[in-house]
């Protein structure tokens, strides 16, 4: 199997260089991405090809659930090489529906690790509990947490040192929250996006309860 794996990536370098023979020329000096995406690890939610970019135009970190945990330092670092080195432009957040990681979050199964890492997920539900028992059908009720845990995430990430310290010296930069749909490959945009301090603020202050 891993010979047949092989095989693509020649066949695939081939076509590259067939099309644009100096594509790995590029490739070799600086990327320089205006996107850093953050998305779900799942196979079926490959980051480049959803959005139509080449190698070099997407800055990606994946997890399961598409997590910007506060504490998480791999998912930090990408965060802050993406903002302060690469000086991205817009940060997508970028769940996607039947999300097997959104599901196992409130399944009550255990699952060891796993569990740890998708307690904020959990939070996410009980914070929305009234909202989301009003959904009687529970794949539209997983789709719904879904979208939430997008903007819990897209919250995360504008409250991140890294991005305030990059709008505060004026920066461009903008937090996005899509969900991707495995029925029909298109992205959602929950219209959730924070391009300053401003919007940071008024988010948070729409979020307060009361």
């Amino acid at each position: 199997m891993l010979e047949d794996l092989k095989a693509r990536n020649a066949a695939w370098s081939k076509s590259k260089t067939q099309v644009d023979p100096d594509f790995f020329k590029r490739l070799e000096g600086q990327q320089s991405p205006e996107y850093l995406w953050i998305g779900c690890s799942d196979s079926r939610v490959p980051a480049n090809e959803i959005v139509g970019l080449d190698p070099g135009e997407l800055f990606v970190h994946r997890n399961v659930a598409n997590l910007a945990p506060p504490q998480d330092a791999n998912y930090l670092s990408v965060l802050q090489f993406a903002v302060d080195v690469l000086k991205v432009k817009h940060i997508m957040v970028v769940g996607h529906y039947g999300c097997g990681g959104v599901a196992a979050a409130i399944d009550g199964q255990r699952r060891g690790l796993v569990d740890h890492w998708l307690h904020p997920i959990r939070e996410v539900c009980a914070e929305h509990k009234h909202e989301l028992g009003q959904i009687p059908e529970k794949r539209a009720m997983l789709d719904r947490l879904t979208e939430l845990n997008v903007a819990r995430q897209v919250r995360n990430v504008a409250a991140d040192v890294f991005v305030q310290d990059a709008w505060a010296r004026g920066q461009p930069l903008a937090v996005h929250g899509w969900v991707y749909s495995l029925h029909d490959g298109l992205v959602n945009d929950l219209d959730i996006g924070i391009a300053s301090l401003a919007d940071y603020e008024r988010v948070v202050a729409e979020s307060m309860p009361g």
